[in-house]
């Protein structure tokens, strides 16, 4: 080839150092990219068979790799649904047309018209719900996988079925009085709100009565109504000489419209102090979703304006076994090829997959510094392979004109 085979070989260099640049160029525009892994060039030489008395030139050819598998320092940030992994999970998310894809970007927010969590491309979290119980793992497929959705969870409302006192004391040396305990004969009272299957609240009143010491009476009234809580009757408090709970230690009744209704009073004694309860019961009114939060392990709890969580999804990890074969999309993600392996599926803390960091963001992998550096060897190499073009191109005019 000759002359013309320098020609390409200058064509050629400076092709592959176009290539090289324009992937550094991508490596500096996203270096505050959440999650972004950056891209290298190699090269590789394309060589033509040569005679014993001449040389033909041949060329070079680029192969761009992401460095996917590199791990990024990780930022904190202040929003609950901000996550990174420790470990070499992905998550799955999926785009507007229903493909699957992987991801180390966890800057998740919730979208205001469908209320599932998406990254900043608009792609879905898919996770696993919890609304049937514990779910089942597709180990190689993302089957089963659904939107991480909060808007599911908005206004939902749970009635009270249990009660239970933390800290109480009644006081032993209060005097002795006969009967039940009702609104107009007792020693010590108190109330608590419950709630009925509508999430309306309901107060209910506590009337502790001192028969003698040791031996004490509750009855829970309809703060309404000043009547007996339908489904109880007034239940005996025994204590022993050191003032422990020694008899039935709860009190049953029914909610109006709602369930049945336990309070606990295992811990609650009978001592030469004050009166006293500090106490607890489930349930809640309708509550709109104010934020999600997720834990370590994945699950994606529903928190509710008055504090309220509620467990709505578990977000599993994937891995593949060969994650810089990935190939990069727009939107920051990564799909699935046969080089790099099937994606397996698994939760958070199992395979290596690492735990999953709330209120946190994985950084870009990408060294402004050495990007430049790159920048400049590629500027230098571009020049010298226009100077091999264009010294060839100086040789063959001289070859044309010798015909002349």
């Amino acid at each position: 080839m000759g002359l013309y085979g320098v020609l390409n070989s200058g064509v050629s260099g400076m092709n592959a150092q176009t290539n090289r640049l324009g992937v550094v160029a991508d490596n500096i525009q996203n270096q505050n990219t959440v999650g972004y892994k950056r891209g290298s060039t190699q090269f590789s030489s394309l060589l033509t068979e040569s005679g014993s008395g001449s040389y033909d030139s041949g060329g070079v050819t680029t192969v761009v790799r992401h460095d996917i598998s590199s791990k990024s320092n990780v930022t904190a940030t202040t929003s609950a649904s901000d996550v990174a992994i420790s470990g070499n999970g992905f998550f799955v998310v999926k785009d507007a047309g229903g493909k699957s894809a992987l991801t180390r970007a966890g800057n998740f927010v919730i979208d205001a018209r469908t209320g599932d969590l998406v990254n900043a491309a608009g792609m879905h979290l898919q996770g696993y719900s919890l609304a049937s119980g514990t779910p089942i793992l597709s180990m190689n497929s993302f089957n089963g996988l659904v939107p991480v959705n909060l808007a599911s969870m908005a206004m939902k409302a749970n009635p009270s079925t249990a009660g239970r006192v933390d800290k109480g004391n009644l006081d032993s040396n209060a005097p002795d009085k006969t009967g039940d305990p009702s609104d107009k004969n007792y020693t010590s009272a108190t109330s608590f709100v419950a709630y009925d299957n509508l999430g309306n609240p309901f107060q209910v009143d506590l009337y502790f009565v001192k028969n003698s010491t040791g031996n004490w009476k509750v009855a829970a009234y309809d703060h309404n109504k000043n009547t007996p809580m339908t489904g109880t009757a007034p239940t005996d408090l025994k204590f022993d000489s050191s003032g422990k709970l020694t008899s039935a230690s709860s009190l049953s009744f029914n909610v109006p419209n709602g369930k049945p209704f336990k309070m606990d009073f295992a811990n609650l004694t009978q001592l030469a102090a004050e009166f006293s309860l500090k106490g607890r019961t489930d349930g809640n009114s309708a509550q709109d979703v104010d934020h999600a939060a997720i834990d370590t392990d994945g699950t994606v709890y529903a928190v509710y304006a008055d504090g309220q969580t509620a467990a709505a999804f578990r977000i599993p990890l994937a891995t593949v076994a060969s994650p810089d074969n990935l190939t990069p999309r727009s939107g920051n993600v990564f799909e699935v090829t046969p080089e790099s392996g099937t994606p397996e599926i698994n939760f958070a803390n199992v395979g290596g997959r690492g735990s999953i960091e709330s209120h946190s963001l994985e950084d870009s992998n990408v060294d402004l510094g050495n990007e430049l550096a790159t920048m400049i060897e590629s500027q230098t190499s571009y020049g010298a392979n226009s100077k091999v073009f264009q010294t060839g191109t100086e040789m063959l005019e001289t070859l044309v004109n010798l015909k002349r």
